[in-house]
């Protein structure tokens, strides 16, 4: 296709780590390298953390699916929003989360431009739940609906009906794969996510109890348990607490660490750090979950456990750290799988969706 003038509409604080933001800001790169205008449409509580992107104000942490996300759901952010539509004439509105307050709900609610909509969420959503009528009714407004699971797409079927187009995720992959790898003084375990009870930190540390004295666990990001957990494990000199991590460092803690571990208990929807550590040829050991059996084929590209199992975790830790046949074997295979899941391929994939929505948009003015 030509270019054409996109906006990614994402409901989330783009200054807040998340899957759904590094989807939208990496997606936004790639199709400006195929020569599109994009602009992409975000709270930010801060500077921006991209060239691209208009900021629609702060957010508000506002608990959902387990966790807290950083929404905008205030009228300044909704004016704001408004009059970023109107400026900019899109040819082609994403609406990342297209019925999540602020941002995204607004666009579906005002814009003229056709709309792709991509679901990511899965388990439960209290908008659904609670503005069932009425969110259905705005997710008519979307020319095409994409999920980028399985069970997203059957979480947005039963609570919007309507057909999803399954669409996965994608990794900018040279970000990995180049990345200087961060030294360590001993065999590394690297856990990044919030630290909360569905993210299943406290499985891991747990399990870091049985595993060998010269290992090291790196642990980063925050959260609610922050604090809990590093008064419990205090004693442990092994454990690191890296705290908010960059981008840049992140794929250098990926680079370096033996086994990158993901020990969530639910609530994955797409297993975008999983395919991250697989692009920086990092074995994996994760929980056994649907959300990341999209990703990672358990023997193959990693090794699964059950959820919440502290003893096959530590069991599976060990497995990677004490072969280096086996772990060269899961990182091996998961280069390809890093490769099937390329930003390059996702962005010609939405191409081809954009195109399509932009011809039902004419065929129905």
């Amino acid at each position: 296709m030509g270019a054409v003038r996109v906006g990614l509409v994402c409901p989330y604080s783009l200054t807040v780590p998340g899957g759904v933001q590094g989807q939208v800001l990496g997606l936004a790169r790639e199709l400006r390298r195929r020569g599109h205008h994009v602009r992409v449409l975000a709270p930010c509580d801060g500077p921006p953390p991209d060239a691209g992107v208009t900021p629609l104000g702060n957010s508000i942490p506002t608990a959902a699916n387990g966790s807290v996300a950083p929404l905008a759901p205030d009228p300044a952010a909704t004016l704001r929003t408004i009059r970023s539509l109107r400026d900019e004439d899109f040819d082609v509105l994403h609406l990342h989360e297209p019925v999540a307050p602020g941002p995204t709900l607004t666009a579906l609610l005002f814009a003229n431009a056709p709309m792709v909509g991509t679901f990511h969420a899965a388990g439960e959503s209290a908008a659904y739940r609670w503005l069932r009528p009425f969110v259905r009714w705005a997710a008519d407004r979307l020319a095409l609906r994409c999920a980028v699971s399985e069970d997203a797409r059957s979480m947005a079927e039963e609570a919007l009906g309507g057909s999803y187009e399954l669409v996965g995720n994608g990794i900018e992959i040279d970000r990995y794969a180049e990345a200087e790898p961060h030294k360590s003084d001993g065999p590394t375990v690297l856990f990044i996510g919030r630290h909360e009870p569905r993210k299943g930190l406290a499985v891991l540390l747990a399990a870091s109890a049985e595993l060998p004295p010269d290992v090291r666990v790196w642990i980063a990001g925050t959260g609610p348990e922050t604090e809990e957990l590093q008064g419990r494990h205090a004693g442990d000199p092994r454990l690191r607490w890296l705290g908010s991590i960059s981008d840049a460092e992140k794929a250098s803690r990926l680079r370096g660490a033996d086994v990158f571990c993901a020990p969530s208990l639910h609530g994955e929807s797409f297993g975008v750090v999983l395919l991250e550590a697989m692009a920086a040829h990092t074995p994996i050991v994760a929980s056994d979950l649907p959300g990341y059996r999209n990703v990672a084929r358990a023997g193959l590209d990693a090794l699964l456990v059950p959820p919440g199992d502290v003893a096959a975790l530590a069991a599976a830790l060990r497995r990677v750290l004490s072969d280096p046949a086996l772990a060269e074997r899961l990182a091996r295979s998961g280069d390809e799988r890093a490769e099937a899941h390329s930003m390059a391929a996702l962005a010609r994939t939405y191409e081809d969706l954009y195109q399509r929505a932009i011809e039902r948009g004419a065929a129905v003015r």
